[in-house]
């Protein structure tokens, strides 16, 4: 993986930047001790690591402010940082850039029941929003499986899902408006507490953008009434072709599913060993399908499933008749990585979406793969929606493991696209996929994407060496003026 090299006239100016950030974010704001940066050293994907230069943790909309506008007139990149869950590398250090963590920015700030929506701050877990609003009977409907501990700033950044965005959307579809600070200290708000604003739609292009645009400091979203009824089946089939088949024949009939999870052996086993849900053991493939709504409808549905299932060969299934049952087969979905870790000593959590007619083809290619990579895989997936999370085990201590899993999970990318499908369905590109990023775009395409890019953030200080498998200057994509032959910024690397 090849990063930005560092600009070591930066680094030699350690000390100095850090009394300028000090002066800005007083106290215990600034960490510049090896030791404590450790623990920034890496997000979620931990194949690679690397010390930021000092991590900054402000605590107003102003400190980040003066932090950007310093740190653009000084020659200094930033990479922000959420919780640090992360799966895709978004967050990984650089040895000459400012990572700017938002864990201080944890406050619950405005709910407003009447609107629908609540206004919080970007290190405000995912979860944390539900606690927040439940005890009126509301909630926040994405639900990634590390909600407990992911923060809403990284959900935006990622475009985050989770098992019940079927019904009720990704990230993009429950954030109503944001705050954001620019690179040059500029604050500027985008939506607010209203649907559809006219114009440019700034707000989709923020949400999934990876921390390249803006740094978010305030975020309003949606909330909704939590249903007066939720029921989950499991439905167990002898292969997980069958399992896929069911999932189109429910989506076909016209019946969206709060949520439609695929689990397959190796995961079933894996996760009723830990966690004790319930699960059968003597199946190939676990469906779990949850209906919410009026009693009387989930009532209806949850039996035309049963029928639907029945229908494409299950062999096993069983309705949860109290909050209490229902909880305990998401209990043992959302455990399934953990669950899975306890099996290997490490393991590659991989994000790509396929159309749902293809998912018999993927799996039986996936099967090849394995024996092609002597690798294990265990497949973890929200069917309806078909991104799939194929968990690759290996052991990074035994030489050449970690290029096998590394490989293995790029022909398992590419395959999502070679089928229809794209990169990524909710966990981003980061550095885990920036190199794939041409199967799936044309050099124009990327340099469409990389025009936006210079709009917001011309001197490519921020979060420098994610996404895009080369960084242009963006004198070269044709959106900065060149006088006598010299180029804005010429300082910018490239690689």
């Amino acid at each position: 993986m090849q990063m930005p090299e560092p600009d070591q006239g930066v680094i030699d100016r350690r000390a100095e930047i850090i009394a300028a950030m000090r002066a800005i974010v007083p106290g215990e704001g600034v960490i510049a001790d090896d030791a404590m940066l450790r623990a920034f050293e890496c997000d979620g994907l931990m194949a690679y690591r690397q010390l930021p230069l000092i991590v900054v943790l402000p605590e107003t909309t102003a400190q980040v402010s003066e932090i950007l506008a310093y740190c653009h007139a000084n020659g200094v990149k930033i990479v922000p940082r959420g919780a640090g869950t992360g799966l895709s590398g978004g967050a990984l250090p650089l040895a000459d850039a400012i990572t700017l963590g938002l864990s201080k920015f944890n406050r619950v700030l405005d709910i407003d029941y009447a609107n629908r929506c609540a206004v919080v701050q970007p290190g405000v877990t995912n979860l944390g929003i539900t606690k927040a609003v439940e005890g009126d009977g509301f909630y926040y409907a994405p639900d990634p499986s590390s909600q407990i501990a992911c923060s809403i700033g990284g959900n935006i950044a990622e475009n985050s899902g989770g098992v019940h965005c079927l019904k009720y959307g990704l990230t993009t579809n429950n954030v109503l408006g944001v705050e954001m600070v620019l690179m040059d200290g500029t604050v500027l708000r985008l939506g607010g507490k209203h649907l559809d604003p006219g114009g440019y739609d700034l707000l989709g292009v923020l949400t999934g953008s990876e921390g390249l645009l803006g740094v978010i400091t305030e975020v309003t979203v949606r909330i909704l009434k939590k249903p007066e009824t939720a029921r989950a089946v499991l439905l167990g089939f002898n292969s997980s072709e069958e399992g896929g088949d069911c999932v189109a024949a429910i989506i076909n009939a016209g019946i969206i599913p709060g949520g439609i999870e695929m689990m397959d052996k190796p995961a079933i086993h894996a996760t009723e060993e830990f966690v004790q849900a319930g699960y059968p053991l003597d199946v190939e493939a676990l469906l779990i399908v949850e209906l919410d709504g009026p009693k009387v409808e989930v009532d209806y549905l949850i039996d035309r499933v049963g029928e639907i299932a029945k229908g494409q060969g299950a062999i096993y299934s069983r309705i949860s008749e109290t909050e209490e049952e229902r909880a305990a087969f998401w209990s043992g979905r959302k455990n399934a990585f953990p669950a899975v870790g306890r099996l290997s000593p490490d393991y590659l959590c991989m994000d790509g979406t396929i159309p749902r007619k293809k998912l018999g083809l993927v799996l039986q290619r996936m099967t090849e793969m394995s024996d092609k990579y002597g690798l294990r895989v265990a497949n973890v997936f929200h069917a309806g929606d078909g991104n799939l999370h194929p968990l690759i085990m290996f052991d990074a201590n035994q030489p050449g493991e970690l290029d096998r899993a590394e490989n293995f999970g790029a022909d398992i990318l590419k395959l999502c696209v070679e089928v229809g499908g794209v990169l990524s369905g909710e966990h981003g590109i980061g550095v885990e996929k920036r190199d794939l990023m041409g199967e799936m775009f044309t050099e124009d395409d990327l340099k469409q994407q990389q025009r936006v890019k210079c709009a917001f953030d011309p001197s490519q200080q921020l979060n420098p060496g994610k996404v895009y498998p080369t960084l242009h200057r963006c004198a070269e994509l044709g959106r900065m003026h060149i006088s006598r032959g010299q180029v804005p910024f010429p300082d910018i690397p490239r690689f």
